[in-house]
């Protein structure tokens, strides 16, 4: 009886450290974020326009209204908004990966949370996960329970909140001592097959699990965080240290290098150097040996829907560390990361604030939007063939201004095949033409191939800091259109 006591006491201790690190870390915001419905919404690459069908562009009497001055409908509401519903279904099928906790503990540390450290890594995973969803199932696809997700309760998490958590908690383990916490919500299990299109869906379900998989919170699955952290570690970082947007890069391409999942042998990651990406270097990539007919043999078969064209080789996702600015962010650059985000080939941007580390997916006007992983959520255990899906997808959008963007950032690009990177290659250098503005472009394409480059060399335990690394962690929640 002793021993039920005490795991009941810690248990109340891990919801009450749970709700603490949110209170520290998070999400207790500001609850809702707000959209105009007079300009379109960029999603990596797809645009959303949220003016509502009976809206009268005649009854407009300001040519620049004020967001208080603009009607308000919420997030959730479905009442005739333009395509608010399609904008809600895309955001909340991207993969969403946060700070967790109770894990097994990390390489080389008796850590098993990253909650306060591990956001550009989280970061990083998100624009990763981004890469394969666009790989595996194509731009088009979104979650079928994506429109299900409940929106983040900010209150929750505030200090009454919790005291109040705490205190239902207790009440509960008197009244009835032998039970435990609840567990969280199952997942519908997959439909059974019936027409082509119930099979292909059948089919993309079981990739999405699969790929969300890859970035469990153990030691087995191949993108987690215990392997990020593993490789971090012959760059000189260990569990609990800041992680930059360059060097994670680093990390993520070492990662996708050496997965050893068949269905990933078809991907592989290329990180440009001092701001300069070499096509050939790019080409090589998806010519590499491996890529060939072995690699073709585990595309997924419904590839062709998604506009993947013909396969000659790997994919390639195409990492490259910036600066845009010194130590703030220059506004001349604005246009030009709008642009990007427009493409539908990228996968956005790791970066956010200062010490705010977020994975950067569109914008609206002049304010980026985001997925934040500063929210501490629970260890799910992904070996499981039905684990819930539910805490890996967000359904609350945020938005900061571009003004407060950190200049130390990485930008991500997916290329499919040789093809699809000649088409990259010549809109990208249209859009790397420096304006009367900007002067220098951010980055470079240049035909040819680089030298060899010797990473350690660069970035060992006695030499710490990265050309483009900068520092850490928090943010907003629900969402209002104006």
């Amino acid at each position: 009886m002793e021993n039920k006591g005490s795991d009941e006491v810690e248990k109340l201790k891990t919801k009450f450290l749970s709700v603490w690190h949110n209170v520290k870390y998070s999400w207790a915001l500001k609850s809702k974020t707000s959209f105009s419905r007079n300009s379109p919404v960029l999603l990596l690459g797809k645009c959303y326009h949220f003016k509502a069908e009976d809206d009268d562009d005649e009854d407009d009497d300001s040519s620049s209204p004020t967001e208080e001055a603009c009607c308000e409908a919420t997030y959730e509401a479905d009442s005739a908004v333009g395509n608010v519903e399609a904008f809600r279904r895309d955001f909340a099928s991207r993969v969403w990966l946060t700070y967790r906790e109770e894990f097994p503990a990390l390489p080389g540390s008796s850590l098993t949370s990253d909650c306060g450290w591990g956001c550009m890594l989280r970061a990083g995973q998100m624009m990763l996960a981004q890469a394969l969803v666009l790989h595996l199932l194509g731009r088009d696809w979104t979650w079928s329970e994506a429109l299900t997700l409940q929106p983040l309760d900010t209150e929750t998490w505030t200090t009454s909140a919790a005291k109040r958590l705490v205190a239902s908690l207790e009440a509960s383990l008197q009244s009835s001592p032998g039970s435990s916490l609840p567990k969280p919500p199952e997942t519908n299990q997959a439909q059974a097959f019936g027409p082509a299109e119930e099979a292909d869906a059948h089919m993309k379900d079981i990739y999405h699990r699969t790929l969300v998989s890859w970035f469990g919170d153990d030691s087995s699955s191949q993108l987690g965080i215990h392997r990020l952290v593993q490789l971090g570690s012959v760059m000189g970082r260990q569990a609990g240290d800041w992680y930059g947007p360059a060097v994670v890069a680093h990390i993520l391409k070492k990662a996708v290098e050496e997965a050893i999942d068949p269905i990933l042998a078809g991907i592989t990651a290329y990180v440009s150097q001092d701001c300069t990406v070499y096509s050939g270097d790019v080409m090589d990539n998806h010519r590499a040996p491996g890529a060939g007919q072995d690699a073709e043999a585990q595309r997924p078969p419904h590839n062709e829907a998604s506009g993947a064209g013909e396969v000659d080789g790997r994919a390639v996702v195409i990492l490259i560390p910036v600066r845009l600015g010194g130590e703030k962010t220059n506004p001349d650059y604005i246009n030009f990361v709008k642009n990007l985000l427009g493409l539908d080939y990228c996968l956005g941007i790791i970066g956010g604030k200062p010490k705010q580390a977020c994975y950067i997916v569109g914008f609206q006007d002049d304010s980026l939007i985001y997925m934040d992983p500063h929210y501490c959520q629970s260890f799910v255990d992904v070996s499981t063939g039905d684990f819930p899906l539910q805490s890996f997808h967000c359904p609350s959008p945020k938005k900061m201004p571009f003004s407060k963007m950190d200049p130390s950032c990485t930008i991500g690009f997916y290329s499919r095949s040789l093809k699809d990177f000649e088409r990259i290659n010549q809109e990208l250098t249209k859009v790397l033409q420096p304006s009367a503005k900007e002067k220098y472009p951010v980055f470079t394409i240049v035909q040819g191939r680089s030298r060899d480059y010797d990473l350690s060399a660069c970035l060992t335990p006695d030499k710490r800091e990265w050309p483009f690394i900068r520092r850490t962690v928090t943010t907003t929640g629900d969402f209002v259109l104006l």
